[in-house]
């Protein structure tokens, strides 16, 4: 069905973009993903950045059906839909959430620079001209050059700012400001090999900046109903000698992305003021490169490359309250920028663990693994799941849930990507110390099976605890509980019930070394005091020869205290 022209933009038209957008990533996912060379050649733009509009698009379509149910917010009176700042709000929010990787949460940082023009402009009416939207698409630009730590010329950023110039030299409707955008990052795009070493290098345009091309696209369709020429992954101008890249602001941005750059990709959410992140900033870009940090009003989505995933987290604690962070090791064949770009091979063998707080992320992902956090009460869906496993890019997978309760969600994860043709044994950890024991053992040059059995031995090995605070009164395995008690829990069951933390962990220690042991791994969460780690390492030294313990700092993980006793 043909779409009616618009000279303007409403809610209507930010849903049929956002629709639009996301499928014209999915047609162009895998396209992107093949020349994504730059910041770090893991071949992922493309699905990140189709990723992050679909959340983008999902946020948007929630709105929309809150009104068609009648659950809306009636910005506009007898209109039965959302308000343009309704719309706007929302892409910009799910976007944010949903970011992923570099490219993506540049994206985000864009579609948020427009809806703060846009829902601005909202007020008393529903829609926008071509003026307000040139506003947009210029504040959405500068917005995003200054979430990024140090802009390259080349990238998304320069198709970004061409796309908003080119807007101004077009007539006052939406259609020709649309159009105008489009055509302008066309332009720039098929520059890009010029003005990036490593992309010139390569042949290709810049992953990030043909995506955005399709995103504009998408506009000019949503507000004229033309459909607009697919864009070619390769440079229109034949690729010359590039000079080094220059940084935006004049200086030349050194090649740090060679072989040997960062090991890891941190991403999270962060709930913390605007003095707190811009501390955070400046730890974050002394620890690594690729940084950018978007949002605002409280909430943010933080991007970094380092070496050290462990520390990039800690930061996140000190600054705010980090959640839904994702740790990925960079696989051995993946480069950062600077030779030339290897055939894309996935690793034989990686592992992929759910871990209940920051600081075992951290852990875990300097042992090598992908890591997905489950925040307390809200455990990871499948498909967060199956998206770690391929986010691991290897031909086999070990998966450690660490959490009974994830045993269902966990094999389905395993099945769909088995169907995708990545080999996946799911080892039924119950804890992250259990996962912490597999892990221990893990030989990635070890047979498959071999490896797995002596994994799934570590962890069985390993009796698990877990110290919390009752919530309200109830009945346990160890009797009644009120509110506030004190709860120690073996391997599941409740099993101790106190008014003391110290104490009441103590007797949980004795009662699993009862059974003999070796090795003690301590847990400690942000809450707990540094005195209940002190005395039960103390006890364990007096009490119990020849067996070690190990602690670690957990983060905000849910319990108290984690307990394990190999």
């Amino acid at each position: 069905m043909a779409q009616v022209p618009l000279t303007f933009l409403d809610a209507l038209a930010v849903r049929t973009w956002c629709g639009g957008a996301l499928r014209a990533l999915g047609r162009a996912r895998e396209e992107i993903d093949a020349i994504n060379v730059y910041p770090v050649a893991d071949g992922d733009t493309g699905t990140n950045l189709y990723l992050t509009m679909e959340s983008a698009a999902a946020a948007v379509e929630a709105v929309f059906a809150g009104y068609e149910t009648g659950a809306g917010r009636p910005s506009l009176a007898d209109t039965g839909q959302p308000s343009l700042a309704d719309a706007v709000r929302a892409m910009a929010h799910g976007a944010l959430i949903g970011a992923r990787g570099n490219s993506g949460t540049i994206l985000a940082q864009l579609l948020r620079g427009m809806s703060q023009v846009l829902a601005a402009s909202d007020g008393d009416t529903a829609r926008i001209d071509g003026a307000r939207l040139l506003l947009a698409l210029r504040h959405a630009a500068d917005s995003a050059h200054e979430a990024v730590a140090h802009p390259v010329e080349g990238t998304v950023l320069t198709v970004a700012s061409a796309a908003a110039d080119a807007a101004e030299r077009a007539g006052d409707d939406c259609g020709a400001v649309a159009r105008a955008a489009h055509e302008g990052a066309r332009t720039a795009l098929a520059e890009t090999p010029r003005q990036l070493a490593v992309l010139g290098r390569a042949g290709v345009v810049d992953a990030g900046g043909r995506g955005l091309v399709a995103v504009l696209g998408a506009l000019v369709e949503a507000v004229t109903g033309e459909a607009v020429e697919e864009t070619a992954v390769a440079p229109a101008l034949p690729a010359a000698p590039a000079p080094a890249p220059a940084s935006a602001s004049g200086g030349t941005c050194p090649e740090s992305a060679v072989p040997g750059g960062p090991a890891y990709e941190v991403i999270y959410l962060l709930e913390a003021g605007d003095a707190a992140v811009a501390r955070l900033r400046e730890r974050l870009d002394a620890l690594g490169d690729s940084l950018v940090v978007v949002g605002g009003d409280g909430l943010w989505n933080v991007h970094v490359h380092v070496d050290d995933a462990g520390a990039a987290v800690e930061a996140g604690v000190e600054a705010g309250r980090p959640y839904r962070i994702r740790i990925t090791h960079f696989a051995a064949g993946d480069v950062h920028t600077g030779g030339e770009r290897p055939a894309r091979e996935r690793v034989q063998r990686a592992v992929v663990a759910v871990v209940p707080g920051e600081g075992l992320a951290g852990l875990y992902a300097e042992a090598g693994a992908t890591t997905v956090l489950a925040r307390p009460g809200e455990p990871p869906a499948s498909g967060e799941l199956t998206e770690a496993l391929r986010r691991a890019h290897a031909r086999e997978v070990v998966l450690l849930p660490n959490d009974a309760e994830l045993r269902h969600t966990a094999a389905a994860a395993a099945e769909q990507a088995r169907a995708e043709g990545i080999r996946v044994a799911l080892i039924p950890t119950r804890s992250a110390v259990q996962g912490i024991a597999a892990l221990a053992v893990h030989e990635p040059d070890r047979r498959f099976d071999e490896d797995v059995v002596q994994m799934t031995s570590a962890a069985g090995a390993t009796r698990h605890a877990e110290v919390v605070v009752a919530e309200r009164q109830s009945w346990t395995t160890a009797g009644i509980c009120q509110a506030g008690d004190v709860l120690g829990l073996i391997d599941g069951d409740v099993a101790v019930i106190g008014p003391d933390l110290t104490a009441t962990a103590e007797t949980v220690l004795d009662r699993m070394l009862q059974a003999g042991g070796e090795l003690v791994t301590l847990v400690v969460g942000d809450e707990t005091p540094e005195e209940v780690a002190d005395r039960l390492e103390s006890r364990v030294r007096e009490s119990y020869l020849a067996v070690d313990t190990v602690v670690y700092r957990g983060g905000r993980q849910g319990s108290l205290l984690l307990i394990g006793v190999e």
